[in-house]
């Protein structure tokens, strides 16, 4: 077996701390989804355990799709950058291609089957509000405003509902581009960003009145992204003298991140709406610490979290299928007339399901189209151009 050079390890070690982020946002988008029908406060836990202990465990969905925001916007640009040199330089047939490529299989898919549920009439799956229909919802998932749809009326079923992030994500790589051939050099671009990003807070309380919109509006998810967009450019124009340089940075995001995620409610009353940008701005120090340590040769070692690594590698395939596997449980659970108090029990067989799930549309779908899309739609490239994966 071929051994990766300096550079292919570098990133493989870097793509290993990126995926604990991710693997730790997706399980705590599961423990959301899960905890929201089987709560822990009622069951056996709660008579143990301090009942803002729980919440805090299996409410902090939102939060992680801001972790992801950060995320997408560091590797996407890294690739780019990495791919072509500099802002200005991208290619825009090449950059919409390989979004394509990885986000349209299962977004096609997700909707299908949702669509063929809803006219079956599967208890659970039909669009049933008020001013919603089908093909007002998939009209939504595929013009990239579902988030907007939901606002004006109301929470789709929950298969539909994941689509809002992906709406802000792919709003945001449709203008992404064509703002760094604008600007052209990084000077120009990370001044840009790092007023989106700051533009967190602000555009968050400018939100009065519709509490689906301020979880789900472009403005605030964008500037996460932004976030991320900023630390791709700092990673490739800085590099931390040695590895002691670095330790500062996985601090304040061990600290940024566990408060957030742990004491929210305390730190709102400090930073008000200023809590999402900090937890922004931790999640870039972690994904920064974990680049520089790599780049540097000392990668963190994330001894037994390996099974958290592979819900990362597949967290795109995961967050879109979950629902299917929640539900089933809950019907399952509600067939069997279990208890309530020993809901805990049926999180951890979800939680595996939905690995499975997963993995298994990754195996057969997205990641066959995605090679296929790419080998069809960018052959005419130079093959060294495609040896970075996305």
């Amino acid at each position: 077996m071929p051994q990766p050079n300096a550079t292919q390890a570098s990133a493989l070690a870097r793509n290993a701390g990126i995926d604990f982020l991710r693997g730790l946002s997706i399980v705590l988008v599961l423990l959301n989804h899960i905890g929201l029908r089987l709560r822990l406060t009622e069951g056996v836990l709660g008579a143990h355990l301090p009942r803002e202990f729980l919440n805090d465990l299996t409410f902090n969905g939102s939060e992680a799709v801001y972790i992801f925001f950060v995320i997408s916007g560091f590797l996407i640009t890294s690739n780019a950058l990495a791919r072509w040199g500099s802002p200005g330089a991208i290619n825009l047939r090449g950059f919409y291609v390989r979004r394509a490529a990885r986000i349209l299989p299962c977004l096609v898919m997700l909707v299908g089957v949702l669509s063929a549920l809803h006219l079956l009439g599967v208890h659970d799956f039909v669009i049933h509000r008020q001013g919603q229909s089908l093909h007002g919802a998939a009209g939504s998932a595929f013009g990239l405003y579902l988030n907007w749809y939901e606002a004006h009326t109301g929470y789709l079923p929950a298969n539909w509902d994941v689509l809002w992030s992906l709406s802000i994500e792919e709003v945001f790589y449709l203008g992404f581009p064509l703002m760094c051939i604008l600007l052209r050099r990084t000077w120009l671009l990370a001044p840009a960003m790092a007023l989106l990003a700051l533009s967190l807070p602000f555009s968050l309380a400018a939100i009065v009145g519709n509490p689906i919109w301020k979880e789900k509006a472009y403005l605030p998810g964008m500037a996460a992204i932004a976030m991320g967009v900023l630390g791709a450019l700092v990673a490739k124009n800085l590099r931390p003298k040695g590895p002691k340089a670095i330790w500062p940075f996985y601090a304040v995001g061990v600290c940024g991140l566990v408060g957030v995620l742990g004491f929210e409610d305390q730190l709102s009353i400090l930073f008000r709406n200023g809590t999402i940008l900090l937890l922004t701005f931790s999640a870039l120090c972690m994904v920064l610490a974990f680049h520089w340590s790599a780049v540097l040769g000392s990668p963190a070692r994330l001894i037994g979290f390996g099974w958290l690594c592979a819900y990362g590698r597949l967290s795109y395939e995961i967050y879109l299928t979950h629902m299917f596997v929640v539900i089933a449980m809950l019907n399952i659970f509600s067939a069997a007339g279990a208890s309530m108090r020993w809901g805990i029990l049926w999180y951890a067989p979800t939680i595996a399901a939905c690995w499975v799930l997963g993995w298994a549309v990754a195996k057969f779908l997205s990641v066959p189209c995605d090679k296929a899309m790419r080998r069809r739609l960018l052959a005419s490239k130079p093959a060294a151009k495609e040896r970075v994966a996305m």
